[in-house]
């Protein structure tokens, strides 16, 4: 089968378009024919095997894994003896990242706990690019974030992958949305139902009034005492994206804040977990949910791909078609 593979890290041109044995899945894996998949954040870190300390999960001086790609959607081909949730033919969608990535490939086998079934109302293009950005939207705001319906929600970086599913899933939850996005963007964020949007080029959200229960922070270099004033009293900032000297304050000053003042300031790494999965599948079939998606690549094209998201100014995802 074809598949994507890299043997070092460094830039999009590390990626080869390369013939690879197709996986025989075991008693507890599924096998998958993956129609699409999409690039997120983690597949750079994976790429580039930057921050260095990600390297102590990913391999310290080559990648442990020599295929990449985290989210997938495609079709059923086999199940081992011990599967019980999926059979051949069924329509699937997962995320990777915690089973050995592989989405980059025309075949790849998993574990049941990694798949849900598609949402009935998505093509695969769509699916693919749910479920890392997804669930790391959901969960930041609902785990991390505590997010109960009538809160003042900011979302800095709205227009991105995780932003553009934070915006909807927040007004799904029944929050008041403000995005933080460029010009070019506002009309995306108004399409997503966001209640208010800033367009961070003539406006800055700490020169406002506003105050918010909870601050997502998906993009942006703003000093951490920004959004510490952006707050209500007892209000959340989640670090979910942005600088990496911002997660490491995130890490340090913002749970020194967090132990002495009635606010709450701390970094998030999502976590692949089949319920939210399920979860976001049922806001997506509901249509209060849906991807957006910027550029499609073909396999062949992912360094291009790669190359494009590393700018940073994507509308929603960029997804791979695999067939």
């Amino acid at each position: 089968m074809k598949a994507i593979v890299y043997k070092k890290y460094g830039p999009p041109d590390v990626l080869e378009v390369t013939e690879v044995e197709k996986p025989i899945p075991n008693d507890n894996q599924v096998l998958v024919k993956v129609h699409a998949a999409s690039v997120n954040f983690g597949n750079l870190v994976l790429l580039k095997g930057e921050p260095f300390l990600a390297r102590f999960a990913f391999g310290i001086l080559k990648p442990k894994y020599s295929i990449p790609g985290g989210d997938m959607a495609g079709t059923v081909e086999a199940v081992g003896k011990n599967i019980t949730q999926f059979q051949p033919g069924d329509e699937v969608f997962g995320d990777l990242s915690g089973s050995g990535w592989g989405a980059f490939a025309e075949f790849v086998a998993v574990p049941e706990n990694a798949l849900a079934l598609k949402p009935t109302n998505l093509s695969f293009e769509e699916a693919a690019a749910a479920p890392m950005a997804g669930v790391t939207a959901l969960q930041g705001m609902r785990n991390k974030g505590k997010i109960q319906p009538g809160h003042k929600v900011l979302i800095n970086g709205a227009s991105g992958g995780v932003g553009t599913f934070a915006v909807q899933i927040a007004k799904a939850l029944g929050a008041e949305v403000t995005g933080v996005c460029s010009t070019r963007n506002i009309d995306i964020l108004q399409s997503l139902g966001a209640d208010h949007v800033i367009d961070y080029t003539k406006e800055k959200f700490t020169e406002t009034e506003d105050i918010y229960d909870l601050i997502l922070g998906v993009n942006g270099h703003q000093p951490l005492s920004d959004y510490k004033r952006a707050l209500k009293p007892k209000g959340i900032f989640v670090h979910v994206g942005g600088s990496g000297s911002q997660m490491f304050l995130a890490m340090t000053v913002g749970a020194w804040i967090s132990k002495t003042s009635s606010k709450k300031m701390g970094t998030f790494l999502q976590r692949a977990n089949q319920e939210d999965l399920v979860s976001l599948k049922e806001l997506m079939e509901s249509g209060k949910v849906k991807p957006v998606i910027d550029r499609q690549y073909t396999l062949s094209e992912v360094p291009e791909a790669f190359r494009y998201f590393e700018q940073g100014h994507a509308q929603g995802k960029v997804v791979i078609t695999v067939d």
